[in-house]
């Protein structure tokens, strides 16, 4: 397979950590000759009752930028979870195109792989993936260690990484001995301290409680901002989407149906698949201030939200003052929005 045939040079430029051309998969004992039906124009349900196969993911083209959270969204069976794994080529293609940081990932030897799991890309897993019998330095450090970094060194970096993450004072505990949320937060560390450009997320806040949750979205989104990872984040949450990502793509069927910014989901919608998610969703969570501020310095004000701020963050600011002043990545103010402009923005986009 010659994995780079279709992506061009403009599509491994530096901007993109990863580039996703017409990947699809299918399991079973034939996947060409279900393919071949999937490309005369086959439905995934029809390809399954004439082949008893099953398609993973249908024709998926992405181009995930570095820096961002891109987040891929769908109910169960839809192949996001599928997706994920193509990344770090646990799953092979039927067919398609993946490069990663500009290089193949399909052409890669068998040590190279290893290779590129080791330092390239780290995952977090929805069921925590902790080893029971170590400690909770020793989880954190275990990648390193695979990676055949020194004792000394792997703990002081897993130490440091327990450190943000809030865990101080659990190094030596067993993963038992830790709530959920505690153990999901070893796992996140264990990514963290490997260092590496990409972290692959798999519905990895899902088995937590709502509060819990909450809190490990918060913590993943405060981090991002000083750590400037590429995440891709898997999940069935459309809320949780919105509130973390950057960019959302909506799968079903194992097909793309919709990708762009969270406020571009919420309020252009491409079908009524994504309408259905849309329609009772917090829409403050999804519109950014720069959709609907008025543009110009204006007159200054004491009170500055960034430009990328939700209208959620932005409403309580407006118990104490009529407008805030909205600010570019540099600082400087280049608009205003006031409480009547959220109010009008959120009531224009509620369901009927």
């Amino acid at each position: 397979m010659n994995a780079m045939t279709s992506i061009s040079q403009s599509d491994t430029a530096t901007d993109l950590a990863i580039a996703m051309r017409g990947v699809t998969k299918i399991f079973g004992s034939d996947p060409q000759a279900a393919l071949a039906l999937l490309k005369a124009g086959k439905s995934k349900a029809e390809v399954q009752a004439e082949t008893n196969h099953v398609v993973g993911l249908d024709n998926v083209s992405l181009d995930i930028e570095r820096g961002q959270i891109f987040v891929v969204m769908g109910l169960s069976g839809s192949g996001k979870s599928t997706l994920i794994r193509h990344v770090n080529r646990l799953i092979e293609p039927t067919a398609g195109e993946i490069v990663v940081e500009g290089n193949s990932v399909l052409t890669l030897s068998h040590d190279a792989l290893r290779n590129y799991r080791r330092t390239k890309v780290a995952m977090v897993f929805q069921k925590f993936g902790l080893l029971p019998h170590r400690s909770v330095i020793d989880n954190v450090a275990y990648g390193l260690e695979v990676r055949g970094v020194g004792r000394k060194e792997r703990l002081a970096e897993a130490t440091k990484w327990i450190e943000i993450v809030g865990l101080s004072g659990y190094e030596n505990s067993r993963p038992r001995q830790l709530s959920g949320g505690q153990q999901q937060r070893v796992g996140l560390a264990r990514a963290l301290a490997m260092d590496t450009d990409i972290i692959l997320m798999d519905e990895a806040f899902s088995a937590l409680d709502p509060l819990i949750r909450s809190g490990m979205q918060d913590q993943l989104i405060e981090l991002q901002k000083s750590l400037n990872k590429t995440i891709l984040f898997i999940t069935h949450d459309f809320d949780e989407a919105l509130k973390i990502g950057n960019r959302i793509a909506v799968l079903k069927d194992g097909a793309v149906q919709q990708v762009g910014k969270p406020e571009e989901i919420v309020l252009k919608p491409a079908n009524t698949h994504i309408e259905e998610f849309v329609r009772e969703v917090n829409k403050a969570r999804a519109i950014h201030v720069r959709s609907i501020m008025t543009k110009g310095p204006g007159e200054p004000c004491s009170i500055l939200v960034s430009e990328d701020a939700r209208c959620e963050e932005v409403l309580p600011l407006f118990a104490e003052h009529e407008w805030v002043g909205v600010k570019d990545e540099n600082g400087a103010q280049i608009g205003s929005v006031t409480a009547k402009q959220v109010i009008k923005a959120l009531a224009r986009h509620s369901p009927s």
